[in-house]
């Protein structure tokens, strides 16, 4: 049952249609510097493998869940 909750819970944070657009905007921006920063040389040299394209998969989520983090904090000061 906690489980169940959590999960619910977690889905409409992660896709909130009023946090979600934003996270989506910052996370294109700085995961696409942070993609090229950690990953470019590989992607023009054809050396990405399973294990980088993993890493570049983080380099977008992790913005993203900072971003949702600060307006879900930023919101919960307002109120």
């Amino acid at each position: 049952m906690f489980m169940r909750k959590f999960i619910k819970n977690l889905g409409d944070i992660l896709f909130n249609p009023r946090l979600a657009p934003t996270a989506l905007k910052v996370a294109l921006f700085v995961g696409t510097v942070l993609f090229m920063i950690n990953h470019g040389t590989a992607l023009l040299k054809g050396q990405m493998n399973k294990d980088r394209w993993m890493a570049a998969a983080l380099s977008y989520c992790v913005p993203y869940l900072v971003n949702l983090h600060g307006q879900l904090v930023s919101r919960s000061r307002k109120d």
